[in-house]
């Protein structure tokens, strides 16, 4: 193979941009740390995590208004068109995933700021939003912005090992109850169906002001720090040999090189499977304020409350039981959560174990609220029961997530937590196109049958690959696990 000569003068720039670079990451790590550091940064964090979880959420949580409000004029078709909007939404999704690996280079905090600056930009421009348009580009920001999750790799990285997990749950714990926010702004400010726009406002404040602190406060992480000067101070030699190395085919990260590496070792390539499995029935997660609207206006015209569909979903269900039970939602999540982290690190189990038990509890309460507002059992019981299974949807995910960052090695971690969104886009892919087409030729209503029948098989898949081909990863040493453990 031929290598390209640098003349004397590009060489001298190239070394001085070098020292350059690691005087700076050894004066960051020589900064000390206050008293209490990691108690603020986790303090802040949580902050950030729950305007991540909000921006996340807050669509989903008023799907039923937003696609009746932009989309009236196709009534009872209202939600598939939206979806079609959402469709036109995933191209920044995946500019988001590009962007993403560019941490391994850059470091984490530059990203964590910008990521929660942008996304509570996004939810700033929805509030002012008075058409479509402006909707649209409102969107797009945020989902380039919310699947980076550079808060879970901070977090991940500034944790101390035998805690990891739980510190991570209970972080989670906090930014999902976060998400009682909205439920409390629908009432507060919400009067009428058509004013949702106003929930958008308070989150997008604390969003920037979060993004604010951390300029001020958060330290670059010490393990990326460590693997970027242990980079910068190889030799050309060395630098070389690495990159032919097994474990390190590309040592500052890139998504073609972290597919690659995955794809090489077992435990990466079926944890990549096995979120993909699960997303099949991604259109659950999405539509379950949906689900809850027209599962209790269709309890509301079978016991004679209304005559039509549409107007027990518009004059009933979203300032009635449907806000009364989205107090209960976060709740549930967190608690989902919590379950995660403790079985996570509990002597008797470990990641593996939580994945099984949170993906069993995800079918299990599916069931169990979908037939709860159908047959219009008491609001806070079924908001509890919708946000336990959404809480252990995003648990599992969350879990194999986290799996997937302890069994790859530093310099690719975030690459390859990255590039499993890749292979889970088939998941997305299926779960979007089967129920689109359902969705225009049914109408809402059909929603909670359409959710069961992608979702229950998909999480029975994503069990059995789960139990048969992954191993636990409780314990490892994120600064030296190379991801070939488990070949």
């Amino acid at each position: 193979m031929k290598t390209r000569t640098l003349t004397p003068e590009k060489q001298a720039k190239i070394l001085q941009k070098r020292q350059k670079e690691i005087k700076k990451w050894e004066r960051e790590k020589a900064r000390p740390k206050r008293n209490l550091y990691f108690v603020y940064l986790v303090l802040l964090i949580s902050l950030i995590y729950a305007t991540d979880e909000i921006a996340s959420q807050i669509g989903t949580l008023m799907k039923t208004e937003i696609a009746n409000d932009l989309f009236q004029i196709y009534g009872d078709r209202s939600v598939g068109f939206l979806d079609i909007l959402s469709i036109l939404v995933v191209p920044f999704q995946v500019i988001g995933l590009l962007y993403r690996p560019l941490a391994d280079r850059w470091g984490r905090k530059k990203f964590l700021i910008i990521n929660t600056f942008g996304m509570s930009f996004a939810m700033l421009i929805i509030f002012l939003s008075n058409n479509i348009f402006l909707y649209f580009i409102g969107a797009c920001m945020v989902q380039f912005f919310i699947p980076h999750d550079m808060h879970v790799v901070y977090i991940m990285e500034s944790s101390p090992t035998k805690t990891r997990a739980r510190v991570y749950s209970s972080i989670k714990f906090f930014a999902n109850m976060g998400v009682m926010l909205v439920p409390l702004l629908r009432r507060m400010l919400m009067h009428n169906a058509s004013e949702w726009r106003n929930v958008y406002m308070i989150p997008a404040i604390v969003g920037v002001a979060s993004s604010l602190i951390a300029l001020l406060l958060a330290r670059e992480t010490d393990p990326f720090i460590d693997s970027r000067l242990r980079y910068l101070r190889m030799t050309d030699e060395e630098r070389a040999a690495e990159k032919q190395r097994k474990s390190a085919e590309n040592a500052q990260g890139g998504l073609i090189n972290a597919l690659k590496f995955a794809m090489k070792h077992k435990q990466l390539k079926w944890l990549y499977i096995t979120a993909a499995i699960a997303n099949v029935g991604f259109i659950g997660s999405v539509d379950y304020q949906v689900i809850l609207s027209y599962g209790y206006a269709q309890n509301y015209i079978a016991n004679g409350m209304f005559a039509e569909l549409g107007e027990a979903v518009l004059d009933a269900v979203s300032i009635g039981p449907v806000t009364t039970a989205l107090f209960l939602f976060p709740v549930g999540c967190s608690v989902a959560q919590v379950i995660l982290g403790f079985i996570s690190d509990a002597k008797w189990g470990g990641r593996k174990t939580a994945a099984i038990m949170i993906a069993a509890d995800c079918i299990i309460t599916f069931i169990l609220f979908s037939l709860g507002a159908r047959l219009g059992w008491n609001a806070y019981v079924v908001g509890f029961l919708c946000g336990m299974f959404v809480g252990s949807y995003y648990a599992t995910n969350d879990v194999i997530i986290i799996m997937i960052g302890e069994s790859s090695p530093t310099n690719l971690r975030s690459s390859t937590m990255s590039a499993q969104f890749i292979v889970t886009a088939v998941g997305f892919a299926v779960s979007y196109i089967v129920s689109f087409i359902v969705k225009m030729i049914f109408g809402n209503a059909i929603i909670g049958i359409l959710a069961f029948g992608l979702l229950v098989p998909g999480f029975v898949g994503a069990l059995i690959t789960l139990i048969k081909k992954t191993h636990d990863t409780k314990g490892i040493d994120m600064d030296t696990v190379t991801g070939c453990e488990w070949d």
